[in-house]
């Protein structure tokens, strides 16, 4: 499992023109399924995702997570992260989970990490054509991987 992290001022992704998540001052997570992606796994995932310090302290070191700054996370699938990009000049995506079971992935994460930030996770929709807007605070971009 891998998640493109971006520390942002604010975050949204639509669908059809309709804004089906929306965060103000937090983490924007775009998360690709890879085959065998586990339980184990999503717990890893979300423990990373709500206590990866990216976030300043009072001295302006990346030193607090979200949970420390009551962030918000919005939580986007997306199966593009997950290509064999290694050879020639055109993605591969064998590399990616099958729709079916990354989307039963992506869901375990979500209900992983609403479980431990009810009220502060969003998501797009899985599948869906999504248009995502947001601010990059920083720039702060890491990729994390399980």
């Amino acid at each position: 499992m891998l998640a493109l992290i971006q520390r942002v001022t604010q975050a949204s992704v639509q669908v059809d023109g309709q804004t089906v998540g929306r965060i103000g001052p937090g983490l924007l997570a775009l998360v690709g399924v890879q085959p065998g992606d586990d339980a184990p796994q999503v717990q890893r995932m979300a423990k990373k995702l709500l206590g990866y310090r990216v976030f300043a302290d009072d001295a302006g070191k990346m030193n607090r997570s979200l949970t420390d700054v009551d962030g918000g996370l919005l939580l986007v699938s997306q199966f593009t992260l997950a290509a064999d990009t290694s050879a020639g000049m055109r993605p591969g995506f064998s590399t990616a989970a099958p729709p079916g079971e990354a989307e039963s992935t992506f869901n375990h994460l979500v209900r992983a990490c609403r479980q431990e930030r009810p009220g502060r996770v969003e998501t797009g929709r899985f599948g869906a054509h999504m248009v995502i807007g947001l601010v990059n605070d920083g720039p702060v971009t890491f990729l994390l991987r399980t």
